[in-house]
């Protein structure tokens, strides 16, 4: 039998409707591994491919044909946005087959809720902070409400494998699992996956159960991609002007590289002339432009399209200059605005102008819609500067190349102009340099980042202990870390470690002792846990509500004095009034330009894209991606990279004691050969003035050679020593939500084991 007609009536009559000529390769091969094992399943197939209804067609299938007593499914989602999506399409498709779709999150009615706890039955679609709330405050209705649970879906689980929303989505399940007495089969889905079996084990942990991972043959996508680039310059009035390596008004075409993903380079490489993307003149009634956005602003004119930034600031300033721009052209406003920390109802008027096909609008956004919320027919992406991981360039390509048009992106890089005398390193165009290895990776050996699941997350323990206390009640110091330490993901923490957090707890009242020797919830961690954002593990700030009137815009961390500007939802304004009791900043909208601050964006750089842009700087192969701007610069950093004595050395001479030093490691390998080298080889080295552009380089004056340099370094790694060491004096270093409640001793510990890689730093130099 097919997997077609396995499919309950409903399901296939659904496939007719829509006109489904055949069933796609990824919902053949989940359909085989969902209805013909008792595995857990990962399904990992490119954005757009079908994975959610290569997931729920088997699922409610056998639904029908056996209907559970409770929620049947769940299904957890990322983000409000994409279950609100996915809420729609599955509500069609299970209608007829009377199957109920429910979901829950913050923005839900309590109505709806409220129906689902007098029925529960069918799929429940929920985000991690909302699963949590759940099992905090409902404790006692888990067996009534998943007592017969039989699968649970996690979308875009990609994007819970890297932190702590991960891992508490995993606590989650297992706790509910134990609390309704169920075995549900997982299955996780997702484009963009680094060493899918690693990810099965995370999907499977505490199951009993394997994971299946489908091999699913691709018939190659196509992409449309582009890489140029601009040098920034000071113009009047301070403002930043970007210009090319020509003349800004030289008209160029570009070659737009096509290839089809999924099948060999050599093989689907496809040069076009391509008149659409080129440089125009950039004046207009006397106004003076940035070429780099002024690029953007034409190429986006008469399209639907995206533009992703890596930070929330440079959200706000290429909005509000795009949307000046407009003004200045006299144009209709076109450009929208999405990032984490603007008002929801902001959030969603973005999301509804680019689903609504008579729209052509362009959202400027960071990672917020770099997730599978579908957003309509997008035509082009535009990434300023280039994305951290190999995972963030696929997801936010594959925003576009819906309805069978290719997946297209043009990175605009930008960068300072530097002098001609100036040396290495500040002459190297980083940011160009790491968009092509990005690329690079992925064209000739389709990687992506693996999982990081080995850290110490005391954080998220803290987290998991209270939440554990306030929903099950007072328990023995015994049963508490029975129960905390056998969830899977603190496989990593050790019984010590858990009694010196739970001292630690009692001493600061977070836990109290009942007088027969029970732990229950203290008084300090009474006001902790009854805050909504307690719910979740995301870093947060204090913050403060903007708002115009009634209208609330976003939040901000610090407010300014009154009378300051401030950028906020792709506009100025000036600040009225500031309640600090409300946490509210009153202000009115004004004409401008003024720089947004919510908070640093750190970047995470894998070894292995570093060292494929030492390649990039060494190889002389061209990349049919790049315009002719991006070539000239390329060249330009090869020829000087290559005029020094570092090809196969990683340390050279500035001039007298001053050095540079090219690792090519990881962030996190980078971060420890630091402070390896600042604190452990000080007096050996006589280093001063030291330096860094984390993860590209250090710069500092030593009183020792080349060779000694290396010879020091290596006599050093291979002395046993304290990772404790590499802890400044009075450091402590605070990173996730709840490091604040940890014991300092903890946190270092935390630190040195979880994020610092020597072992990484000790293969690259000994």
């Amino acid at each position: 039998m097919s997997i077609f007609e396995r499919y309950a009536p409903f399901v296939q009559d659904y496939i007719y409707r829509n006109n489904w000529e055949n069933l796609r390769a990824v919902q053949v091969a989940a359909g085989d591994a969902i209805f013909n094992t008792d595995e857990n399943v990962l399904i990992s197939a490119s954005t757009a491919s079908g994975k959610t209804e290569a997931a729920f067609f088997p699922v409610i299938s056998k639904m029908w044909e056996d209907r559970p007593t409770s929620v049947g499914c769940i299904y957890i989602g990322p983000l409000k946005a994409l279950i609100n999506d996915q809420f729609d399409r599955l509500t069609e498709l299970c209608e007829e087959a009377d199957i109920p779709v429910w979901h829950w999150h913050g923005d839900v009615a309590m109505s709806h809720k409220n129906k689902l706890l007098k029925n529960p039955s069918g799929i429940l679609q929920i985000t991690p902070e909302s699963l949590e709330a759940m099992l905090m405050r409902k404790y006692a209705m888990l067996p009534w409400l998943f007592g017969d649970l039989r699968f649970i879906v996690i979308d875009e689980v990609h994007s819970l494998l890297r932190g702590d929303r991960g891992g508490q989505t995993l606590c989650l399940i297992e706790r509910l699992c134990r609390a309704a007495n169920v075995k549900p089969r997982r299955i996780g889905l997702s484009a963009t996956i680094g060493d899918p079996e690693r990810v099965g084990e995370f999907l499977a942990a505490g199951t009993g159960r394997g994971t299946i991972i489908p091999k699913i043959e691709h018939k190659g996508t196509k992409w449309r991609l582009s890489v140029e680039h601009f040098y920034i310059e000071s113009g009047e009035n301070g403002e930043s002007i970007s210009k090319s390596d020509q003349e800004i008004h030289e008209s160029t075409s570009d070659q737009a590289y096509e290839t089809c993903e999924g099948k060999s380079e050599s093989d689907n490489i496809i040069y076009e002339n391509n008149p659409g993307l080129e440089h125009e003149n950039s004046e207009k009634s006397g106004a003076v432009y940035d070429p780099s956005f002024k690029y953007i602003f034409d190429h986006t004119r008469g399209k639907k399209c995206l533009v992703f930034v890596n930070s929330r600031e440079e959200c706000e300033a290429v909005t509000t200059t795009l949307r000046r721009y407009s003004e200045v052209q006299g144009e209709a406003e076109r450009f929208q605005i999405h990032h984490g920390n603007i008002s929801a109802a902001l959030r969603e008027t973005a999301e509804d102008l680019m689903k609504d096909d008579d729209e052509v609008q362009t959202t400027v956004t960071t990672a917020t819609l770099e997730l599978g919320i579908d957003i309509g027919r997008l035509e082009k992406a535009f990434q300023i500067d280039a994305p951290w991981t190999v995972s963030s360039f696929l997801q936010r390509m594959g925003r576009t190349g819906r309805r069978g048009q290719p997946q297209e992106m043009h990175f605009v890089i930008r960068e300072d102009e530097v002098e001609e005398r100036a040396m290495l390193p500040v002459n190297i165009p980083w940011k160009l340099i790491q968009a092509i290895a990005l690329i690079q990776l992925y064209i000739e050996e389709r990687w992506v980042e693996p999982p990081r699941l080995d850290r110490l997350p005391f954080s998220l323990l803290y987290h998991q202990t209270m939440s554990t206390l306030v929903s099950g009640g007072e328990m023995s110091p015994a049963e508490l870390a029975r129960r905390v330490l056998s969830l899977q993901y603190f496989h990593t923490i050790d019984a010590e470690d858990y009694r010196i957090l739970l001292r630690h707890l009692i001493e600061k009242k977070h836990i109290e002792r009942t007088a027969e020797g029970g732990l229950i919830v203290g008084l300090a961690g009474e006001r902790i846990i009854n805050s909504f954002k307690f719910y979740g593990v995301f870093q947060e700030s204090e913050e403060y509500s903007v708002r115009n009137e009634h209208e609330e815009l976003g939040t901000i961390v610090m407010p300014p004095p009154v009378g300051e500007k401030i950028a906020i939802a792709g506009h100025v304004w000036t600040v009225l009034s500031v309640d600090k009791d409300r946490h509210s900043v009153y202000c009115t909208k004004v004409k401008g330009s003024v720089p947004a601050y919510f908070g640093q964006c750190p970047g995470d750089l894998h070894t292995k894209i570093l060292i494929r842009m030492k390649q990039v700087l060494l190889e002389d192969k061209s990349y049919p991606y790049l315009m002719k701007n991006a070539v000239s610069r390329l060249e330009k950093a090869r020829n000087m990279f290559k005029e020094t004595d570092i090809k196969d050395e990683m340390l050279f001479c500035l001039g007298g004691t001053k050095w540079c030093l090219f690792p090519w490691l990881g962030t996190y390998s980078f971060m420890a050969l630091e402070r390896f080298i600042r604190i452990k080889l000080k007096g050996r080295l006589g280093l001063s003035n030291f330096d860094s552009s984390k993860p590209f380089f250090m710069v500092f004056n030593m009183r020792v050679g080349k060779e000694d340099f290396f010879r020091i370094l290596s006599e050093e790694l291979q002395k046993p020593f304290d990772m404790m060491e590499l802890i400044f004096p009075k450091e402590l270093p605070l990173f996730n939500k709840y490091d604040e409640y940890i014991p300092d001793e903890l946190i270092r510990k935390g630190f040195v084991q979880g994020v610092l890689d020597m072992e990484e730093v000790k293969n690259k130099f000994l």
